[in-house]
């Protein structure tokens, strides 16, 4: 399936992951919607997107931890007057580790990016999705978010957000059976950044066996599972064997 003229919503879009997203998608001919946390970052990813042969993309500020944030984030979104053929569900907070206590406003973030940020925004989407022929949200999991992952350097709410928003993927395609959406699953184990028109993006295909995965496995796994015919709906875990769910 072509995604050229596809108007692609991508949460995270500012930075790591999201960038890469839409750094990708750009030359395959995505109209792009850029959101994030940080505008002078996602003004940067945009910039970036016209160099590597993208048409010009939207940016709009949005806070997956604050609902009002979603709210506003997807009136803006409205004001484009196009359909939402996909939207990636990329953003989160991270949380490592730690053996002092977490502070409760970082743990609402990351529960509330993960879970409720993510829900409200794929529920406020849906209308205008409603309007594309075959409307795709694409979750990036965590190989954290399945059934008896090792924890290795997460923290405890950084795993249990992860967990329900694996749920909420799950949920989605359930919920979506014998319509015209479709969820698509993605969970990846942990990364080493890399980023197209970079050194480490263009060595992807070299790294050893027993070396991390990269942000480059996970952008090339979800375009193919958008580029199914729309009646596949794929849940893919991308294993590896430093990072991967059964660490050495």
């Amino acid at each position: 399936m072509d995604l050229s003229g596809k108007t692609v919503v991508i949460t995270g879009a500012g930075r790591g992951l999201g960038a890469a997203f839409a750094l990708s998608l750009a030359p395959l001919g995505c109209n792009l919607i850029l959101c994030g946390r940080r505008e002078a970052d996602l003004a940067a990813v945009a910039r970036s997107v016209l160099s590597h042969g993208g048409k010009s993309a939207q940016t709009v500020a949005l806070d997956l931890a604050d609902a009002a944030s979603v709210t506003e984030a997807v009136a803006r979104i409205a004001t484009f007057q196009a359909p939402v053929d996909i939207l990636i569900n990329n953003g989160a907070m991270w949380l490592e580790a730690s053996q002092a206590p977490y502070a409760e406003a970082e743990v609402m973030a990351v529960v509330n990016a993960a879970i409720t940020g993510t829900f409200l925004l794929v529920q406020g989407l849906r209308p205008l999705m409603q309007l594309s022929d075959a409307p795709d949200i694409l979750t990036i999991g965590s190989i954290s978010g399945l059934p008896n992952a090792a924890l290795q350097t997460v923290s405890v709410p950084f795993y249990a957000a992860k967990r329900g928003q694996v749920a909420l993927a799950e949920g989605l395609r359930q919920e979506f059976r014998g319509g015209k959406f479709r969820s698509i699953l993605v969970n990846p184990p942990y990364l080493d950044e890399a980023m197209p028109g970079g050194q480490s993006w263009a060595a992807n295909g070299t790294r050893a066996k027993n070396m991390r995965a990269t942000s480059r496995d996970v952008v090339e796994a979800s375009i193919f599972a958008l580029t199914r015919p729309h009646h596949i709906s794929l849940t893919i875990e991308l294993g590896a064997d430093e990072g991967g769910l059964f660490p050495s």
